[in-house]
């Protein structure tokens, strides 16, 4: 095969590389497709781009079997097209390699709307019609296919949850290689082909993701291939990958410690042939590194090739339109011909692109894809549509779990010692990694030592295989077979942890408060993934993405104001009650309790949020055990209203603020010995929404007979107070519910004083209920006062000494109120 020639660094200029188009350039040379298997592949690579174009664009008419007329033209053109024969370009590649070389390999597209050139090689190999029989492979199917893409009632314009083969939405750009690594996590035969857009290569996710080439074990894991696909534009604009010179780009990805081969050009023949032969060299680059650290039993970092793929964009659609460069340039990014339907012109422009891939040569007269490439696919679970680690679900297995209960702490009564609440936890982690040493691993940003789970690395260090250094060895932890994954980049960790589940493994991640927001996004796209998914029965659950949220606002006073955000919570209830979860377990068994039933569900979401420091202890296992069950109840040992209506109702949710609310109880109790207080602490926040919005929420009934019909209610929360109010609203006794929590006051203040400034300490909870009771707001003056005074004087002792008074450090809940904690 003549007209590939070979690039490298010093051949190619970058003025040369922006204008690399026509015959094929590459870094590997070679012709290793024969004539019969490149008209196959072309012919293949021809139908998936005319589908994509019909996708797009037609309503009727699927195989142009008569003239195009407007009628057969979509009222309202969505789609993108720029992106998509890229796609499919590289989906007919890796289809070859797979049936070559019996191949295990999934495929991700990171270019978000790039869909069209997913879905036609999904539906061509056949795997859409067996999951949607409707969309079968004739003509009538075909329509159905058409019809369906970005309209009321079908399918987005994405690889969404209904694309089988995809775990990878694109919905939001910047994930697919941080997903594409934690699939390819312990799964040591799998390749992970995943397509990087250059507009997504912008992004700061994407950017930092390259760096998992540093995470993958050759040994054990399997390996992932980039495809960055080089088509020069974004929406409208340049993209700053394609306009850097060819040795400046070789040398960004050498510096990433990959091995990057160039196939350049828009010839098709030539590019077959170029991609074929470079694709071929990736394969066995991949095995030879494999090969060579499971024979010797070393782990060492290899340089994992990367492919990048410089294509026009809108590939082989109109070169120009009304005048306007197309091909090659921004106007290709989406609908490239917009005025169809009510230009003739327009509609014999399309009509022609759609005639130029030949339909009567692709499609028999049934309809049925041709069978001159039918032979060339994969069959079985072999395509890429039908792998089932793309469906997860398929090949979970449940965790083997210890019994959260041998780690309980020790609680004699309620309020009277302290601990670490995630310590215990980190145990409990630690052996549920040690029995499923190849399907759970623990992500976080660099933080699981300072969020106290350092126990994990009794069982299973955190993994390395950079360069190590003779200090490493004094308490870094790293080692080249550790399951425990960090990097400062939640990012990076969250897209792993994606990955890993949606392809039926089990993991758990922790991490800052303040900064889990920087995976908001990140959280809305999962959320809304399983949200779909729980509606196709086709695809099976997967474990749930569980999230500690630790090193809480309320313990952030050495931080700072910027360390202060309890927000995310907020985010978190914007997304379906289908698959959202919140716990705010306010001790080490409470903790236990809620990461067991977390840790063993599926297809939710659970944020668990619960600090790293020194708390009281309230509950004794089995009561944690009930308490977390019920998600929500009265505490009789810190309450006085047995058999009578409460005078007040104090609530919490949260560590912190379970304390100072009983802290506050005890000082009410002092002061005003016939005050009936009921004291309730929410565990699960999301109890307190009717129960017609979550399928965690209380009956009115229920919720009326813990927070009474019409007594005041002062609710002390860990989040911004609002949110409270937020769930409920619609509850009978809202308007006597006083919420208190952060309120965006702080800085580098005393746990105290932190709590003070918001009004979630004891003294304002306690003057807040002498204002709320109506029988104290006269006799209760004197108390209110002395209340305080006791808040000024702990300020004044923490501006003197620096820390707050040890009257409030070791304060705890008195005994003479104390029965037992299971009481």
């Amino acid at each position: 095969m003549t007209g590939v020639s070979n690039i490298s660094a010093s051949s190619l200029s970058g003025d040369q590389s922006l204008s690399a188009f026509g015959k094929a350039r590459a870094t590997v040379d070679g012709a290793p497709l024969a004539p019969d298997e490149l008209v196959g592949m072309h012919a293949f690579w021809r139908a998936c781009n005319y589908l994509a174009v019909g996708m797009i664009y037609l309503r009727d008419n699927p195989l142009l079997r008569e003239p195009l007329k407007p009628e057969h033209i979509k009222n309202r053109l969505l789609g993108h097209w720029g992106a998509s024969p890229a796609l499919s370009f590289s989906y007919t590649h890796l289809s070859r390699i797979i049936r070559k070389n019996d191949l295990d390999i999934i495929f991700m597209a990171g270019p978000g709307h790039g869909a069209p050139g997913v879905l036609a090689p999904v539906y061509l190999e056949g795997s859409y019609s067996e999951i949607y029989p409707d969309k079968s492979l004739d003509e009538e199917g075909l329509l159905r296919f058409f019809r369906q893409f970005s309209f009321p009632g079908g399918i987005g314009s994405h690889c969404t949850p209904e694309t089988p083969g995809s775990i990878h939405e694109g919905g939001e750009l910047g994930y697919v290689l941080s997903h594409a690594c934690g699939a390819a996590f312990d799964n040591p035969d799998l390749i992970v082909a995943a397509v990087v857009g250059d507009g997504e290569a912008e992004t700061g996710p994407l950017a930092t993701s390259w760096h998992i080439s540093k995470f993958l074990n050759p040994i054990r894991d399997g390996a992932v291939l980039p495809i960055l696909n080089l088509n020069g534009y974004k929406i409208n604009n340049p993209t700053l990958l394609a306009r850097i010179s060819h040795q400046e780009l070789e040398a960004l990805f050498v510096g990433y410690g990959y091995k990057p081969y160039f196939v350049e050009g828009s010839d098709p023949e030539t590019m077959h042939q170029a991609m074929a032969a470079t694709l071929d060299q990736c394969v066995k680059d991949i095995h030879a590194a494999q090969q060579e650290a499971r024979s010797s039993g070393v782990a060492t970092r290899p340089r994992w090739p990367m492919i990048v793929l410089r294509t026009p964009k809108g590939w082989t659609g109109p070169g120009e339109v009304h005048g306007h460069k197309v091909e090659g340039f921004w106007r290709a990014h989406q609908v490239p011909v917009g005025d169809v339907k009510k230009n003739p012109e327009s509609l014999k422009l399309l009509e022609n692109w759609l005639h130029s891939y030949k339909p009567e040569e692709l499609f028999d007269s049934n309809g049925a894809p041709s069978s001159a490439f039918a032979n060339l696919l994969p069959a079985g679970n072999r395509r890429m549509g039908s792998n089932p680690h793309a469906n997860g679900g398929l090949l979970r297995k449940a965790l083997r779990m210890p019994d959260f209960r041998d780690y309980a702490v020790e609680v004699l009564h309620p309020g009277q010692s302290e601990a670490e609440n995630t310590v215990p936890m980190a145990k409990f982690l630690r052996d549920i990694m040690k029995a499923n040493m190849n399907n759970f691993r623990v992500f976080g940003p660099d933080e699981n030592t300072s969020n106290k789970l350092g126990a994990i690395y009794e069982v299973s260090k955190k993994f390395w295989i950079a360069e190590y250094f003779p200090e490493d060895s004094d308490g870094t932890e790293l080692s080249t077979d550790g399951r425990v994954i960090e990097m400062l980049s939640e990012h990076t960790m969250e897209g792993m942890l994606e990955g890993y589940l949606l392809t039926g493994r089990h993991g758990f991640f922790s991490t800052y408060e303040a900064f889990v927001h920087v995976i908001d996004s990140m959280y809305n796209q999962h959320a809304k993934w399983l949200s779909i998914c729980n509606h196709l029965p086709w695809r099976q659950n997967i474990s749930s993405l569980n999230l500690l949220i630790t090193s809480t606002v309320w313990r952030q006073d050495h931080n700072g104001f910027t360390h202060q955000d309890p927000g995310f919570l907020d985010v978190v209830v914007n997304k379906s009650a289908e698959v959202t979860r919140i716990y705010l377990p306010p001790d080490a068994n409470t903790l236990l309790s809620v990461a067991d039933h977390c840790l063993v569900s599926q297809n939710y979401v659970n944020v668990i949020v619960c600090d790293k420091q020194l708390h009281l202890q309230y509950l004794d296992m089995e009561a944690a055990v009930i308490h977390c069950t019920k998600g929500v109840s009265i505490w009789d040992w810190a309450s006085n209203d047995y058999g009578v209506e409460p005078d007040l109702v104090m609530a919490c949710a949260g560590d912190v603020p379970t304390q100072e609310a009983l802290a506050a109880t005890a000082l009410l109790n002092d002061e005003f010995p016939d005050l009936k207080i009921r004291f309730i602490n929410v565990v699960d926040l999301l109890r307190l929404q009717p129960e017609s919005e979550h399928c965690h929420g209380l009956s009115d009934r229920d919720f009326d007979g813990l927070f009474t019909r019409d007594k005041p209610i002062i609710f002390n929360f860990h989040g911004y107070p609002w949110l409270i109010h937020r769930l409920a609203y619609r509850r009978t006794n809202h308007a006597n519910m006083h919420v208190r929590g952060y309120k965006e006051k702080g800085n580098i203040n005393t746990p105290l004083e932190l709590a003070i400034s918001n009004q979630i300490d004891r003294f304002s909870l306690a003057i807040d209920a002498i204002d709320r009771v109506e029988k104290l707001r006269v006799v209760g003056a004197h108390a209110k006062e002395r209340f305080r005074n006791q808040q000024i004087a702990c300020r004044a002792y923490a501006h003197t000494h620096g820390v707050d008074n040890p009257e409030i450090v070791n304060w705890r809940w008195p005994v003479r109120h104390a029965t037992d904690s299971g009481s």
